[in-house]
């Protein structure tokens, strides 16, 4: 069975983090990969686009396209606009079908769950359910 692009994609972050040895490097890959999120028009920093559960501010829209759901998120948090990168690394660009069928199990094989700060884990987890519940309604 090939793999699909999502649970690829979660690979080669996997691979990608296993060049770094420690984590103030990954967390800075992480930060870069922030640094290269498109631009995310003032127009969406609103309230309705707003992910509750963040402790700093996350903004995240989606739309579909060719039967591929493309999310388009920011953070005002360095860290935070790095795990939105990696997010949509994962999820965007996908069919909700795979969305559905992709477990984020990155978190334990990058160790994020253990490294990140419980706010900003809440966070990651909140962005994940608006991803997931977006591709339930999709």
């Amino acid at each position: 069975m090939s793999m699909s692009g999502a649970e690829l994609a979660q690979q080669e972050l996997v691979e990608e983090f296993e060049m770094f040895d420690n984590w103030m490097d990954r967390y800075q890959y992480i930060i870069d990969m922030g640094k290269q999120l498109p631009d995310f028009p003032e127009a969406y920093k609103t309230e309705e686009f707003k992910i509750q559960g963040c402790q700093s501010n996350v903004w995240m829209r989606h739309e579909e396209q060719g039967g591929q759901l493309i999310f388009k998120a920011t953070s005002d948090a360095a860290i935070v606009s790095g795990l939105i990168a990696v997010l949509l690394r994962i999820y965007s660009e996908r069919t909700a079908e795979e969305i559905r069928r992709t477990e984020p199990h990155f978190l334990q094989d990058l160790g994020l769950d253990k490294h990140l700060s419980p706010t900003r884990s809440n966070g990651l987890h909140a962005m994940l359910e608006r991803i997931y519940q977006i591709a339930q309604q999709a």
